[in-house]
């Protein structure tokens, strides 16, 4: 094997936007299925379905399995106009591997087929009730959203459920009972966890089901992990059973880190957030979760991140902390490109990308240049006076910070700590520039692991685009 390389958040390249991810290991590698956003695309998940794997000791470098399902793919499908939502993938009793998805314009499950993990997927069918009458077309059914799915012997499980506020004609996230042929529902959708307008007075008050349903089991439990009614959560539930009493255990991780008191108080929003979708895997021994961040100002231009799970005693997880380097300090030298940062704020605090679609020019926001798929590093735009960039976390000894990239209308000091709040160990002077250049500097680091934050204060917009330690 090649040297190991560091894990970064995104855990994919900066010009790659795979939200929703589902992750599973199969033989010596995880693979994440996920919906397919844009750059600068303005509606959800407007790519193909593309698969992206990774050994399961050395989660930093991922390696692209290419296009395994096109929007065409799908009969229904013939005018393009619905998007491919985020799915989900198991292995059927005959071996072969499903594929699970809805279209956006259409609350209908439908399945597609493969050999392998990551090869071509070919469209096998629509679930559907013993009649022939598709799940979701019957009297009574609920529109279908966001499948989850788990197999066990011949029987498939599969969660389905988008519960959007004040719709209260939408009860929670629903389980059905699928036959051994993928398709044929033997048992009917059974709601396994409220939504918001039915959940007061129960445990789930405040963290009611919202979307993204996903399902994993881990020793004698199964773990239901969804998109809470705040929408930027992922919380998740436990049962001994799959179908049924569920019981709420908390959050395991928020996109915008609300909750989180390590660094900040926990009210205070760490990242511009919104949406979230992912879940839970094992990878050799230690559990991680999976989660997407937002870019570009948008809600839909969505990149995969994720942190090791910290386990409690009850089987159970605590929250984690959002960092951009999934949870394993970094300890190389070299350039740290800008898109790494984990946190972005400035005095005004503001958590949630604005549903307009585009941020105003008061905060700063990770983006890219070029067009979508060109194969080039992000970094951080328009920040303005008092804007901080966060990246977390660093193993340092005798560590020094020796330049930063910029360019852009500014004119200040680009200053560096370890705390947001912290003491100020050092700058570098910011001059107006048209193209990027890099400021050289002499900023030591105190020892052990610690965060670092960039803070600008000056006149006009600063773009970041990363700095550099030895």
């Amino acid at each position: 094997m090649d040297t190991l390389k560091q894990i970064t958040n995104p855990y994919l390249p900066s010009w790659e936007y795979i939200p929703d991810g589902e992750p599973y290991v199969f033989g010596d590698r995880v693979y994440v299925y996920g919906s397919h956003d844009k750059f600068n695309g303005d509606v959800y998940c407007m790519g193909d379905y593309v698969c992206w794997s990774a050994d399961v000791n050395d989660l930093g470098n991922w390696r692209y399995e290419g296009v395994i399902y096109k929007k065409s793919d799908d009969p229904a499908n013939t005018d393009l106009q619905g998007n491919l939502y985020a799915p989900d993938v198991t292995v059927g009793p005959d071996g072969r591997y499903y594929l699970y998805y809805v279209l956006s314009n259409w609350g209908i499950v439908s399945v597609a087929v493969c050999d392998e993990p990551a090869g071509k997927y070919e469209f096998y069918g629509y679930v559907h009730y013993e009649d022939g009458v598709r799940l979701g077309e019957n009297e009574g059914d609920e529109p279908q959203f966001d499948p989850g799915v788990l197999t066990e012997g011949d029987v498939t499980y599969l969660y389905t459920g988008f519960c959007p506020i004040p719709d209260n004609g939408r009860h929670g996230a629903m389980c059905t009972v699928l036959g051994p042929d993928m398709l044929t529902v033997k048992k009917s959708p059974v709601f396994v966890v409220p939504a918001t307008h039915n959940s007061i007075g129960t445990e789930y008050e405040g963290h009611a089901f919202f979307e993204a349903p996903s399902i994993r089991k881990k020793d004698d439990l199964y773990y239901f992990i969804y998109s809470s009614q705040v929408c930027r959560e992922l919380c998740y539930a436990t049962s001994s059973r799959p179908d049924g009493d569920f019981t709420y255990r908390g959050v395991l991780v928020d996109n915008g880190d609300i909750g989180t008191d390590t660094y900040k108080r926990a009210d205070m929003p760490g990242m511009y957030c919104a949406n979230n979708h992912g879940s839970m895997i094992r990878i050799l021994d230690q559990w991680y979760i999976f989660y997407h961040r937002h870019t570009n100002g948008t809600n839909y231009s969505r990149q995969g991140c994720f942190e090791k799970l910290v386990p409690k005693g009850d089987s159970g997880f605590y929250q984690s902390e959002i960092t951009s380097c999934g949870g394993t300090p970094f300890t190389e030298p070299g350039f740290y490109p800008a898109y790494l940062a984990c946190n972005l704020f400035t005095d005004e605090e503001e958590l949630y990308v604005p549903w307009s679609g585009w941020m105003d020019d008061r905060f700063p926001k990770i983006t890219q240049e070029g067009r979508d798929g060109d194969e080039v590093n992000g970094y951080v735009a328009n920040m303005r006076n008092h804007a901080r960039a966060g990246f977390k976390y660093f193993e340092c000894r005798n560590t020094k910070v020796t330049s930063v990239r910029t360019k852009g209308y500014a004119n200040g000091r680009l200053e560096v700590r370890t705390k947001w709040d912290g003491e100020l160990l050092g700058g570098f002077d910011i001059e107006y520039a048209n193209v990027w250049h890099d400021i050289p500097g002499d900023i030591k680091l105190p020892d052990g692991v610690n965060s670092l934050y960039f803070t600008f204060e000056g006149e006009g917009y600063l773009q970041f685009g990363g700095f550099a330690i030895e």
